[in-house]
């Protein structure tokens, strides 16, 4: 079987993951350090626990994308263990997304300090916004899988 596209997704998802774990190990730790404005290094402190508590379920997903791809290589894409994999990508993304919606007040309240209105929308809204598309992706394909192996089963019976 030709491995070639899955191992340019799974370099993909390797280059993914990569600058947010440079990001979490260098870049926050300096930001907290060196906060641009001591009005509101309060307020970045809470905004930096979320960053690297949704870090968890980043990374989680990742890895699962992961065996995806490995499953996909090894021809067990339509199994139960591929449905479970996409159901866990589903969970991380509904965590990552409430997690931002937990920060979204501490944004405001940087984005009102600083008088600036589209902070909000765009560094608050855009990982809630990211992270619902990636888990009704994940539910609609989780779904349509399922169906498959269902109908499958059947077919299996029948004959």
């Amino acid at each position: 079987m030709n491995h070639r596209p899955t191992l340019f997704l799974k370099i993909a998802v390797f280059l993914i993951g990569t600058p947010v774990l440079a990001l979490c190990l260098y870049g926050l730790i300096w930001f907290a350090q060196n906060p641009f404005n001591s009005d509101y290094a309060y307020t970045m402190y809470p905004i930096l626990v979320g960053i690297y508590g949704s870090s968890i379920p980043f990374y989680i997903a990742l890895y699962r994308a992961f065996q995806l791809l490995s499953y996909i290589d090894q021809n067990k894409a339509f199994s139960q263990i591929f449905v479970t994999a996409l159901q866990n990508i589903k969970y991380c993304a509904i965590m990552i997304s409430g997690l931002y919606t937990l920060l979204l007040p501490f944004v405001y309240l940087v984005a009102r300090k600083d008088d600036a209105p589209g902070f909000v929308m765009i560094i608050g809204m855009t990982p809630i916004f990211a992270s619902t598309v990636i888990a009704v992706f994940a539910a609609v394909l989780q779904r349509l899988l399922q169906e498959a192996i269902d109908i499958k089963s059947e077919n299996d019976l029948v004959v």
